[in-house]
């Protein structure tokens, strides 16, 4: 990744400017959903996704050429009865996704996901970078 994309602490998330990031981060959804917090936890990122009354079989997590995607498709069906006739009924059907540009900052095996209470978080673990050495004096015999 291009270091003018990283911050000071090079961290990847942060290249986003708050102004633009509906429009980096390839985010369709518009009504707010899919709020996200995202932690540097020093080996790994934690990411939480609210997600709230959305199963787990609804939602599909993928990674390709540095992109993270979160997608959902869910239904909503709201109804109330009175003698068998219905006084209102509701259905929403839809889908959302949004999109997490990762680059080559995270190890491509090392993404684990758990939903609770309404919380997607995704563990993305940061690959290994070799130890640098500085220069190396050879003592001569």
């Amino acid at each position: 990744m291009s270091n003018y994309l990283m911050n000071k602490n090079n961290n990847v998330f942060d290249w986003i400017d708050p102004f633009f990031d509906g429009f980096f981060s390839h985010d369709t959804n518009t009504n707010g959903l899919m709020r996200t917090d995202i932690i540097d936890a020093n080996d790994h990122y934690e990411l939480h996704i609210d997600l709230p009354a959305i199963k787990k079989e609804n939602i599909k997590v993928s990674l390709a050429d540095g992109y993270l995607t979160v997608s959902v498709n869910y239904s909503e069906n709201n109804e109330e009865k009175k003698d068998g006739k219905y006084l209102r009924r509701e259905r929403q059907y839809g889908s959302y996704s949004r999109t997490y540009y990762v680059g080559d900052q995270i190890k491509e095996d090392g993404i684990h996901a758990k939903l609770e209470d309404g919380v997607l978080t995704l563990n993305l673990v940061k690959p290994v970078e070799p130890e640098k050495k500085g220069k190396r004096y050879i003592e001569i015999e």
